[in-house]
């Protein structure tokens, strides 16, 4: 008899223990209901989340400059180009992140050049808005409208996604007001996309379609994980591969803009690349993903905090690192004198470096002042393979006039005009004195070639 109470008790003990379960899961996933009757549903997260979701509608005008032939001025006079203005209206989302002071995310690339900008609430409210800052290297714009009676959505930290996560896209797609899709997190630190300077993208195969950009990655919880930026497909239509921006890099760039009005880049100051099967067996490594430093910059912040040339960079603040391009994105979203510890690999043995980050900015600006043609690129002191001093492209922004004159990452100017240069200050003073056209010697890898300013 002693047995089958023992056997009932331990069956009763088990069936609570279930049902315990049960009813913890289901109180952490806000889509299934108490009512017995009722069958699973999104309805109740997507109705708590879609109030913080805005229409962005903007006005403006787009202006385009051609440039006139030669011969058709040397017979017909006029300008040396030709500038045309157009009346434009475009439809985005964005995500309401702070209701008391009426913050709104979107993309950059949505209020772009736009002089009006209209903000419509799913009550049907409409604001005029202000663009506080944007970032056009990150795709990132925030926007201020007048704080009345704003819901706003809770951020999520995106470092704690996984792949195969379920996430929810809220958006405006072709102007269909509050448009639902689900799927799940298809990858995470999606880069080399060529859709802007800094890649680290969150791909989902939830419906992205355009009307999309700046609408929210939402995840079950109704938290945002992620600003929908750019779909993949043959038409511009969905073909289930969708990229959003991580909410934790959004909420950086954002938070800067907030406080300098734009945003102010760190910099590590390192070159490197990813490693791969190819590179882990040829050095001998025990890892397969993270980023090799191939280089560091003298007196950079990488420098400064003890990175060494051979490095491999697993880690950045405790958050694992896949590749080169996703902690140059991570390092960029950061602020300049921003603190950040890295996790790395050196000769076998795992270290921890802690590192503040230099202002990405300077350097950009120092290249602009140096030469126009020069804008976009980071410029810092270096040597080449060889061992010859020169000045290191060491960061390039995506279709800046210096990377339309030709020059790449890793690119190390060694002379102006067959004049030796060894750092910054030698190439300024010799760009100073050049007139007409300049050419500017460069070693790329083991390649010496030579790229013209005219």
């Amino acid at each position: 008899m002693s047995k089958v109470v023992n056997r009932m008790l331990a069956v009763c003990t088990m069936v609570a223990a279930i049902s315990s379960v049960t009813l913890t899961a289901n109180a952490a996933l806000p889509f299934f209901s108490n009512d017995k009757d009722a069958v699973p549903s999104l309805a109740p997260m997507i109705e708590k989340a879609t109030p913080a979701i805005v229409t962005i509608s903007v006005e403006g005008t787009q202006v385009s400059r051609q440039r006139v032939p030669e011969m058709f001025r040397r017979y017909f006079g006029g300008p040396d180009e030709q500038v045309q203005e157009r009346p434009f209206k475009g439809l985005g989302s964005g995500v309401i992140i702070d209701a008391e002071k009426g913050y709104v995310v979107t993309n950059n690339h949505v209020v772009d050049n736009a002089s009006e900008i209209t903000v419509t609430l799913t009550d049907g409210r409409e604001f005029s808005a202000k663009k506080l800052g944007a970032d056009e290297q990150s795709d990132i714009a925030l926007l201020k409208i007048d704080p009345d009676k704003l819901s706003a959505m809770p951020l999520a930290d995106s470092d704690k996604l996984r792949v195969g996560d379920f996430v929810v896209a809220i958006g405006n797609p072709f102007g269909l007001s509050q448009t639902v899709t689900s799927g799940i997190v298809s990858a995470l630190g999606r880069s080399g996309l060529n859709i802007g300077g800094y890649e680290n993208f969150i791909q989902t195969d939830a419906a992205i379609n355009r009307g999309n950009s700046g609408g929210a990655l939402v995840n079950l919880r109704g938290e945002l994980v992620g600003i929908n930026t750019a779909i993949f497909g043959p038409n511009g239509g969905n073909v289930g591969i969708g990229f959003a921006i991580p909410a934790n890099m959004m909420k950086s760039l954002v938070d800067q803009i907030i406080e300098f009005g734009e945003v102010r880049r760190g910099l590590l100051g390192i070159l490197g690349q990813d490693v791969d099967s190819g590179l882990a067996e040829a050095m001998n490594l025990d890892v397969s993903k993270g980023a090799f430093v191939s280089e560091v910059s003298p007196d950079s912040a990488a420098d400064k905090g003890g990175i060494q040339a051979g490095d491999i960079i697993t880690e950045i603040n405790g958050v694992t690192v896949t590749s080169f391009q996703e902690l140059r994105a991570k390092v960029a979203s950061k602020g300049a004198g921003s603190k950040i510890k890295l996790g790395i690999l050196r000769k076998g043995k795992r270290l921890n470096v802690d590192v503040v980050l230099g202002d990405a900015k300077q350097a950009i600006v120092a290249a602009k002042e140096i030469h126009p043609a020069l804008e976009g690129a980071t410029l810092t002191n270096g040597k080449t393979k060889q061992g010859d001093d020169g000045v290191i492209i060491s960061e390039l922004e995506a279709r800046s006039p210096a990377a339309l004159i030709g020059l790449q990452d890793g690119d190390v100017i060694i002379g102006v005009n067959r004049q030796k240069v060894d750092n910054v200050a030698q190439l300024r003073g010799v760009l100073d004195s050049a007139k007409g056209t300049i050419a500017l010697s460069v070693i790329r890898g083991n390649v010496s070639l030579y790229i013209v300013i005219r």
